[in-house]
């Protein structure tokens, strides 16, 4: 059922029509002098009309804008440019009507003497400008999200509304902020003088009895949609741009800051516990663990090594928005990686390696737990993110310092308050002093600053006779991408600088850490904690989760290439497999060098995917599930769902979830 069968009507007879002998306008139900329209506009909602008007003329203009924008990736056949537009206009006179809420109950409860006072005029004149401003601020906004995540206002909006710093000085530092808030306040003034009469004018009389049944049918409509209309209806085409783009922004953003967090049992394609809990031990099990218990509910397990524990320290470099597509290794020719590109050759790389999300957050939730990316909101920034198994427990067990550093602050997306409740010491920029940050964004310190600062702590914990697990987190390549000048790309002109800038830094502390006494005993890997960019054609596409992985230890990790289709959740298994670590474990992840997973696992906050040898499973709320065909040059097509993979790809989520909600994945 599409929404343009049955609802529309209803929405317009609200705003044009009169079929019930309802004076919509508040006034007497015949037409008045001038038509209907005439009618509409000089009772005392004709204000509110004109401003819902203006609002659904804005979200078609930026439609249009983006539709344009995007022309090349959206499916833009006659019948789908219909349905974006048809389902657009119904989701924003609905949009428009949850707007209105407050001023139609204003207007249906205040005498007509009060609305024609002069302050009650000045008052509304002042809150039909500021109106204005917000939805004109609002579309640019929208705008500028749209092109740099190709999708409307989501989730990712509502979780970072929370870091208003943040988000302000990243927008300061990233656009020209006085001159687009200017054009829109001068935009504005020419928009309110224009419609300042109509607004403003009231001339028909009206009776308590008469606009309350305006204002009623003003409240009805919105209940409505409420109880009966769904965000799926916006879900038009297997074109991801085609659905944002039928889609309010506004109402996106309200349904996103509703749903941040979901039930998987609730939401999702189940199974029997019983059997989801009996498959997950065969999905993880390796012939080098076995279980030492009958309990159902609990995947512990015991890791067994090839050979005598070999102790090494460990730094992770998690590169903000390092996809693989940026490295010449992987086919770019950009030439913006020579120092990962040179070292790669160094290193054991994994080609075949993905992200298990597209935020931060998801990236060191995989790297850190190892556990697949469960709906909502990542596992860091959940309630209750305390004393989880995680690859430092492992260690910190034996001996090591364990250490989180990252280039901002880290109270940002709940970090500080994940690693250092479970066991990690925290060094942010709130430790740096004056003289180690010499550049920083409002992001953070520029990418040399915080690798000086861990060869410091590396120092440190050398001279402690402790090994050291370092997880290092960077922020130079991302917006406003500024950095210090010390590449050929001039500091702030986009993504390509941030990347090459990143891969000088990389360059320079690996030269530096050679120098020091503790480099032979150190096992480096690096990897990104997600793409730069999530959007495409279809929901998930998968090459938009394609990271790199180089693990480099001179003398220790032999070079070559792991071809191993794997995901970010198997690099702590892999790297305590190298240093032959026996441990009890609660990972879903295993080590890809003893046992190729051949499947990766890739989310956004609502959507789930399993991907295998060239196709994805991805299981969506509404307990429903399509299946993909991928191409070698990254093409996705719609494929018909295959019943063993399904039971994987539901096992693997709903296992996850269980295991979490019943504190299976809690410290050892």
């Amino acid at each position: 059922m599409t929404p343009m069968k049955h609802n529309p009507p209803l929405i317009m007879a609200g705003v044009v029509s009169n079929a019930d002998g309802l004076s919509l306008s508040g006034g007497h139900s015949g037409p008045a002098r001038g038509g209907r329209l005439s009618s509409l506009l000089s009772g005392r909602f004709g204000g509110m009309y004109i401003f819902m008007a203006l609002f659904v003329a804005t979200c078609f203009l930026l439609r249009t804008g983006l539709l344009i924008h995007s022309f090349s990736d959206i499916d833009h056949s006659v019948p789908a440019l219909i349905k974006i537009y048809a389902v657009g206009l119904f989701f924003d006179v609905i949009t428009s009507f949850l707007a209105v809420i407050p001023v139609a109950i204003y207007l249906t409860l205040m005498p007509d003497k009060v609305l024609r006072w002069k302050a009650s005029r000045c008052l509304a004149l002042a809150a039909y400008f500021v109106a204005v401003f917000l939805v004109l601020f609002d579309a640019v906004a929208d705008w500028l999200f749209w092109e740099e995540f190709g999708s409307q206002f989501n989730f990712l909006v509502v979780d970072y509304l929370v870091y208003t710093r943040e988000m302000i000085g990243n927008a300061m530092e990233s656009y020209p902020v006085k001159t687009i808030m200017g054009v829109i306040f001068l935009v504005t003034i020419i928009v309110v003088f224009l419609t300042r009469k109509p607004f403003l004018m009231i001339k028909n009389p009206s009776t308590f009895g008469q606009r309350l049944k305006t204002g009623l049918i003003h409240l009805l409509i919105p209940c409505l949609f409420l109880i009966f209309v769904s965000r799926s209806w916006a879900d038009i085409s297997q074109n991801h741009y085609n659905n944002e783009l039928a889609m309010n922004n506004l109402l996106g953003l309200v349904t996103a800051f509703f749903n941040n967090s979901l039930d998987y049992e609730k939401f999702y394609l189940t199974e029997k516990d019983t059997r989801v809990l009996a498959h997950i031990k065969d999905l993880i099990k390796t012939d080098y663990s076995r279980y030492d218990h009958d309990d159902k509910g609990d995947i512990t397990r015991t890791i067994t090594s090839k050979g005598p524990e070999i102790r090494k320290n460990v730094i992770v470099l998690v590169v903000e928005s390092l996809s693989a597509r940026y490295l010449d290794i992987f086919g770019s020719k950009a030439h913006l990686t020579p120092n990962l590109d040179s070292l790669a050759g160094e290193s054991l790389l994994f080609r075949n390696l993905y992200a298990t999300g597209t935020r931060t957050t998801r990236g060191l939730e995989a790297i850190a737990m190892s556990v697949p990316p469960t709906p909502g909101r990542s596992l860091i920034k959940r309630p209750k993110s305390r004393n989880r198994f995680t690859i430092g427990q492992v260690l910190k067990k034996r001996g090591y310092e364990t250490k989180f550093m990252y280039g901002g602050f880290g109270y940002f997306d709940n970090m500080n308050a994940f690693f250092s409740g479970n066991g990690f010491e925290i060094v942010d920029r709130s430790n740096l002093s004056r003289d180690e940050n010499t550049f920083a964004t409002i992001w953070g310190v520029c990418d040399e600053n915080l690798f000086d600062r861990a060869l410091k702590e590396s120092d440190e914990s050398f001279s402690h006779k402790k090994p050291f697990l370092s997880i290092v987190m960077t922020t130079s390549n991302h917006r406003p991408y500024a950095y210090p000048q010390k590449i050929d790309i001039p500091s702030g002109s986009g993504r390509n600088g941030a990347v090459k800038y990143t891969d000088y830094a990389i360059g320079r502390f690996i030269r530096q850490a050679r120098e020091r006494p503790w480099f032979k005993d150190t096992v480096f890997a690096i990897v990104a904690d997600h793409c730069a960019g999530s959007s495409g054609r279809v929901e998930v596409p998968v090459h938009r989760y394609h990271i790199p992985l180089i693990i480099y230890s001179p003398g220790f990790v032999k070079p070559g290439e792991c071809t191993s289709l794997c995901s970010q959740i198997d690099i702590g298994p892999t790297l305590l497999g190298l240093m032959n670590i026996s441990y009890e474990s609660r990972f879903f992840g295993v080590d890809v060098l003893r046992s190729p997973p051949g499947r990766a696992f890739l989310g956004t906050y609502q959507k789930l995917g399993l991907l295998t040898d060239g196709k994805l499973t991805l299981l969506k709320p509404g307990r429903k599930a399509d299946g993909y065909r991928v191409g070698p040059d990254d093409s996705q097509s719609k494929a018909t769902l295959e019943k063993g993979l399904l039971f994987d790809t539901v096992t693997y989520y709903q296992a996850a979830s269980y295991l979490l909600k019943h504190h299976s994945l809690s410290s050892l």
